[in-house]
């Protein structure tokens, strides 16, 4: 397979500076200047595609500036009381993420293992962090811990049932 030659050219803020070996699926790969003074090395594909746009820098350089401009952060900046609701209760383990697919609250799927996981965290601590067969009996896990370490938390939820 015939090698593009990248020598000199410009990925984001990479420069192509030297050709290096290729990576064990017999990609191209290539050393780099980045902008900021750092040097990496970055196969072919990442750069063509702008996978790979900098040594890091620029991720660095994104996150800082949306730092900066978001105001929600400020206000929480240096206050761990607002990592934790009146009861001190974490909010990590009481809010359902975004990200959750299992619709229960500190119950997700391993699919390497093929097993459901219960997860229960109190006072920066896994109080429950065990595996189960089935969806059903991690919920229930999940569900007895909460009512053992969360009591006022699990009155208010039935109240609202």
């Amino acid at each position: 397979m015939k090698k593009n030659d990248l020598l000199n050219q410009r990925f984001g803020r990479l420069t192509v500076i030297k050709s290096e070996s290729s990576d064990k699926r017999g990609n191209a790969r290539w050393l780099c200047h980045c902008d900021c003074g750092n040097r990496v090395i970055v196969t072919g594909v990442r750069l063509r595609h702008g996978i790979t746009r900098s040594c890091g820098c620029l991720r660095r350089d994104v996150m800082r500036d949306r730092f900066k401009n978001n105001v929600e952060m400020h206000k929480h900046t240096g206050r761990t009381e607002s990592l934790v609701n009146q009861d001190g209760i974490s909010y990590i383990s009481i809010n359902r993420s975004a990200r959750n697919k299992s619709g229960h609250i500190g119950v997700s799927y391993d699919k390497k293992s093929d097993t459901w996981f219960a997860r229960l965290m109190f006072k920066n601590r896994y109080v429950l962090l065990k595996s189960f067969a089935t969806m059903e009996e991690a919920i229930e896990a999940r569900e007895e811990a909460e009512k053992q370490y969360f009591p006022n938390r699990t009155k208010t939820k039935e109240k609202e049932l």
